[in-house]
């Protein structure tokens, strides 16, 4: 069954099926039809025994059969129409004739039997009523009916035409907008299917919009905390080595473990309070919206996702900020140099904030695998691409190890970072037994202002 046959099972179609009827209402119609051609052609069956020179039973019994046959018009419409045909000479089944061919026009036999089929009930029609209308004149000859040479050809052609054209022509009109009503019903059927695989695109989507705003967040924050931290580890390690030797060395690094700490948690507020705002504004833009909005959470992450990059990249930090980002890092014990080459180029936030947090990262690796260790920060500008290096020596061994814990996700997040922008990592030990971080970004990265 076509679908359109199993959306007509939905809407009202019994699941049982008649022989060849989908409803039950096709079988009492077409019951009902048989039963009144039989009724006519027994009757003109009559008529045809006392003309034929049979038995009027016999008559009867052939009416009741040729009529009977509509029953079948659904299953057989050809085989119908042909016994209309056939017994156009006896005068009978004008009925059968008629309703058999509006079956067969809106049917899906091919038009051109559809042709040749009502072209031979016309001309049968034809012949047979131009043979009993000039008969009946030839009768009423002595009367004072007398019509011209044109009134028999004339009679036979209209009747031929009113038993022929209508049905064959509401026929094809019936069978035209069933073929356009199936056809709409596919369609409608196929928009759907289509509007599901959206929807559930629509879904997928999401999902990996809210596992990239989650990854981008924790990498932030992992950015963020870990840095902050590893230098008030640091300068903890600092204090305890010289709180007795030195105090007013130990209360100066006491004071700049406080600073970092306030600008650690000041940094996590204002990430923090970014992401609720989206939350807030996501929330009254469903409640705007209704129902409708929430079943299809994509706009809403997207816009959530956008709507928090975009605020941290216009108020996170920028390239300006390395050399306050050396100068802790200088504050913590580390001997680091900075060099800036090339006349600055303007770039997007996003560039910006990418380049100083590969610069972050890799001061923190610093600072958690190599202890006391010469580091090196390098910063170009060439044109249309901003070029970052940060490389360290080795470690530096009358240095104590502050113990800081490695989760093992900077280089990962840098690496992302990176590539996210359409830029270029690589990072490595050196020949000197150092580690190098290097990282190239685009000024201006496609789909990116």
């Amino acid at each position: 069954m076509t679908v359109t046959g199993a959306d007509q099972d939905a809407t009202g179609m019994t699941a049982r099926r008649y022989w060849w009827w989908d409803r039950r209402r096709g079988v009492v119609l077409d019951v009902g039809l048989a039963l009144v051609s039989a009724l006519e052609c027994a009757l003109e069956g009559v008529g045809f025994a006392g003309d034929a020179g049979l038995p009027v039973p016999l008559g009867v019994v052939f009416g009741l059969v040729v009529g009977s046959a509509l029953v079948v018009r659904r299953r057989w419409p050809i085989a119908v129409v042909l016994v209309s045909i056939a017994v156009t000479p006896a005068e009978m089944a004008f009925l059968m004739g008629i309703v058999s061919l509006y079956t067969l026009a809106a049917s899906e036999v091919p038009r051109r039997i559809t042709v040749v089929l009502a072209g031979m009930s016309f001309a049968g029609t034809l012949i047979v009523t131009f043979v009993r209308t000039h008969q009946d004149v030839a009768n009423a000859a002595d009367g004072d009916f007398r019509p011209g040479p044109w009134y028999v050809p004339l009679v036979s052609l209209f009747m031929s035409l009113g038993l022929t054209g209508p049905p064959v022509l509401y026929g094809l009109y019936i069978g035209a907008r069933r073929r356009l009503m199936e056809s709409l019903r596919e369609r409608a059927d196929s928009l759907e299917r289509e509007l599901s695989l959206l929807a559930d695109r629509a879904e997928e989507r999401a999902e990996w919009a809210r596992t990239e705003e989650r990854t981008r967040i924790a990498r932030d924050m992992h950015d963020v905390v870990a840095h902050r931290v590893s230098l008030m580890v640091v300068h903890a390690a600092a204090i305890q080595a010289v709180a007795l030797k030195d105090p007013a060395k130990a209360v100066k690094n006491a004071a700049l473990v406080g600073d970092m700490g306030r600008q650690a948690l000041t940094e996590l507020r204002e990430m923090l309070g970014v992401l609720r705002a989206g939350d807030a504004g996501n929330a009254r833009e469903r409640e705007r919206q209704g129902p409708v909005a929430s079943a299809v959470p994509l706009a809403a992450v997207g816009v959530a996702a956008a709507a928090a990059a975009a605020a941290e990249a216009e108020d996170g930090p920028c390239l300006a900020d390395l050399e306050a980002l050396v100068g802790q890092s200088r504050q913590a014990g580390m001997v680091v140099e900075l060099s800036v080459e090339g006349d600055p180029v303007a770039c997007g936030p996003l560039v910006e904030q990418a380049a100083y947090r590969v610069v972050q990262e890799a001061l923190t690796n610093v600072h958690k695998h190599a202890a006391g260790a010469k580091t090196w920060v390098r910063l170009a500008h060439r044109g249309s691409e901003i070029a970052m290096q940060v490389e360290n020596g080795p470690s530096d061994a009358g240095t104590a190890d502050a113990g800081l814990p490695s989760g093992g996700n900077g280089l990962v997040g840098m690496r992302e970072r990176v590539t996210a922008l359409g830029g270029v990592f690589v990072s490595g030990p050196t020949d000197a037994g150092g580690f190098r971080v290097s990282a190239v970004l685009p000024a201006r990265p496609r789909g990116v202002s």
